[in-house]
């Protein structure tokens, strides 16, 4: 899979904007603060349906504008396919994917394949949970629709069932009939999050391990492990009996849940054990070893996406090769033939004598921007 070309309009500090790439090494170049990350993150918009940061597509837009738009032409292994994400302030984006408007996010994503790696990814191993349960989320969305669609259905009966437990001017008898209504169609979607996760770290744990083997000679190993309260390997995939157990193990804890005011399990509480030789890597690891770690992880996911889809995602890096030391540099340039790449850096020199396709990054203007044809997005 390869970007073609990519066109901004009001996104972030872009006005105006057009980017083709070559299917090789892309470098996007210069200072800090000119809107390097800010084309990777429209890139990343359309493998993901929404911003790598986190925020809202009204900050999305440029200061002061009230709609924008990104255009992205890339190819697949089949055909040229176009996406548009038209942004706005007041009101719901517009998604449409050649020529047809799609209307949910879950129809939209999957089609455009990309891993991001970015300077926080770097604290994956040591950070949150959440950083390493969105890890997983992002990589899977892209591979299975379906997965995405029942995160959301997932966060809105969340939502409505933390919200149950906070009402407190009810008694807990009285909300006992919504709360288990709640925890029912909690419990169905858990299973099917769960069994899913607990598939993806199977396989991302062996091409984890031969990617760290690789980087260091054979002499670290390390292992992954998807935890959660509700474990399918219990059930011997059976979805049903899983999902009546988390219902029952929800339930028997309604007590505290109330008091509490806050669902206390649940795969929004899930993480991923990651050993180093045997140890928890977030206590013993040193921070190369980390940093070893999350670059296999990364790697690794784009194996899985070839794997499931026949062809390598796209790999946009925001400025990782000057949080890595030098060997790590090579291992990762090495690793990245046949794949395109999208890279960010503020270091020209690093790429010295290297067949790279060089983009200067100013305020918001690249160095190969070319001129639109209209003012669509």
């Amino acid at each position: 899979m390869n970007v073609k070309s990519i066109t901004y309009r009001n996104f972030r500090n872009i006005e105006d904007a057009a980017l083709s790439f070559t299917p090789g090494v892309n470098i996007l170049w210069g200072n800090n603060a000119q809107g390097k990350t800010n084309a990777l993150e429209g890139i990343y918009c359309f493998a993901c349906g929404k911003s790598f940061r986190g925020v809202h597509d009204r900050e999305l837009l440029r200061f002061g504008a009230s709609e924008g738009a990104l255009s992205l032409d890339f190819c697949d292994e089949r055909r040229d396919q176009n996406l548009v994400l038209q942004l706005y302030s007041e009101k719901a984006r517009r998604m449409i994917k050649n020529g047809v408007t799609i209307r949910r996010s879950a129809d939209f994503v999957g089609s455009f394949h990309g891993v991001l790696f970015c300077p926080e990814h770097l604290s994956m191993i040591k950070g949150a949970p959440q950083l390493r349960r969105a890890f997983l989320d992002a990589a899977i969305s892209q591979l299975r629709p379906a997965y995405l669609a029942a995160l959301s259905d997932y966060a809105a009966v969340l939502k409505q069932r933390n919200a149950l437990l906070k009402r407190e001017e009810e008694s807990q008898a009285a909300r006992m009939p919504l709360y288990e209504v709640l925890t029912a169609q909690m419990a169905e979607l858990n299973t099917r999050i769960v069994q899913t996760r607990m598939k993806y770290i199977k396989l991302l744990d062996t091409s984890v391990g031969q990617f760290l083997e690789d980087m260091t000679g054979g002499l670290e190993h390390t292992a992954l492990r998807y935890v959660s309260d509700a474990d399918p390997d219990r059930y011997g995939g059976d979805a049903r009996a899983m999902s009546e157990a988390f219902y029952a193990l929800c339930t028997s804890y309604a007590g505290r849940e109330f008091a509490a005011c806050s669902t206390l399990h649940g795969c929004h509480r899930d993480d991923i054990s990651i050993t180093l030789d045997g140890r928890e890597a977030r206590l013993y690891a040193s921070q190369g070893q980390d940093r070893s770690i999350a670059l296999a992880m990364k790697l690794g996911e784009g194996e899985l996406c070839r794997a499931a889809t026949g062809e390598y995602p796209v790999f946009l890096f925001d400025d990782v090769l000057s949080e890595l030391d030098a060997g790590r540099q090579r291992y990762l340039m090495q690793r990245l033939g046949g794949r395109q790449v999208i890279m960010t850096s503020c270091n020209e020199s690093l790429f010295a004598g290297m067949d790279v396709n060089m983009i200067h990054v100013s305020a918001g203007s690249y160095e190969n921007a070319v001129p639109q044809e209209n003012g669509e997005g």
